[in-house]
């Protein structure tokens, strides 16, 4: 009775091996390569699948979504015979499972190797500077490479990054001083623009300060000549409206002199000829006041004057 029941056992587990052999389930975003005895049958895709047990065998599971795979440093020497050191980091995705199992090794160490090549050929064209500043082109051509390249593989190359471009440390102590001298012109060429702006806006300050100034001094001038001239026409107008004699304007015009001759300026001043005149009809003017004043009853005489001074002299009614 144990022996049937041994052998019942044993049935049981291998029927459990049968069932877990021939169901497979395979995740999302991935595939499974099936060969039987030795020879690919097909390639099982995500989801439930049944395989004949002790016959087919899953050879590799290869996960489809995208990978990211960093590089190490890589020198490379430009045209200029500088090395460089370049990271770089492969965006790719497999395509074809079948491909990436059967028609490379390891397609991984595959596009490492194909990188490294790819990225010589390219920066042995280019010098340092154009290394330093074209990126994107050096992307570019290393993704059109690899992509081509990888393609029969089942694999498709994203994307390309260049992480880091690390110049030999004498270049990068030359670049520093470079570039802190191209800072310290920039600073002394602003400098110097401030400066010349300051000076310009601060003497077209003065400039118009002064036009400002003179049109002011301008229009007060004028506006005191005006009122002088308005002040000698009411003078004047006043005068002769109040109808003066000679002595009065004779006694007037003395008031005026010590006016003429102030000034340091006025070093020479000329003496009209009229002033005689004036000094004559102001001393008769004089001499009559005092014979009138004196008491002597006589009245006044009026000096005839020469024909001149009658005709200069105002006619008193």
């Amino acid at each position: 009775m144990e022996p049937v029941i041994i052998v019942l056992v044993i049935l049981v587990v291998l029927v459990f091996i049968a069932l877990i052999k021939t169901i497979q389930v395979i995740p999302q975003a991935s595939a499974a390569i099936v060969e039987r005895f030795g020879r690919y049958t097909r390639t099982l895709n995500a989801g439930l699948n049944i395989v004949v047990p002790f016959i087919d065998t899953i050879r590799n599971r290869i996960d489809l979504r995208e990978q990211v795979v960093p590089f190490p440093p890589q020198p490379v020497i430009t045209q200029d015979n500088l090395v460089v050191n370049i990271d770089t980091v492969i965006y790719y995705q497999v395509t074809d499972a079948r491909a990436a199992t059967y028609e490379v090794a390891s397609y991984i160490q595959a596009i490492e190797q194909l990188t490294v090549t790819t990225l010589r050929n390219i920066i042995g064209g280019m010098d340092l500077e154009r290394t330093l500043t074209s990126r994107e082109e050096i992307n570019a051509a290393l993704r059109g490479v690899l992509d081509e390249a990888t393609g029969k593989w089942g694999i498709r190359v994203n994307r390309v990054e260049l992480k880091a471009i690390e110049p030999p440390t004498s270049i990068q102590d030359s670049m520093e001083k470079q570039m802190r001298a191209d800072r310290d012109k920039r600073a002394a060429i602003l400098t110097a623009e401030g400066t010349r702006q300051a000076a310009i806006l601060t003497a077209e300050g003065e400039k118009q300060s002064q036009i400002l100034r003179a049109e002011g001094e301008a229009k007060a001038a004028a506006l005191r000549a005006e009122g002088e001239a308005q002040a000698v026409r009411t003078v004047f107008e006043a005068i002769h409206a109040g109808d003066p004699d000679q002595k009065l304007l004779s006694y007037q015009y003395l008031q005026m002199l010590p006016k003429i001759a102030e000034g340091d300026a006025n070093k020479l001043w000329i003496v009209p000829s009229e002033i005689g005149d004036a000094l004559k009809g102001l001393s008769g003017a004089m001499g009559n006041f005092g014979n009138f004043g004196g008491g002597g009853g006589s009245v006044p005489q009026q000096n005839k004057g020469t024909d001149s001074d009658r005709r200069e002299r105002p006619s008193i009614d």
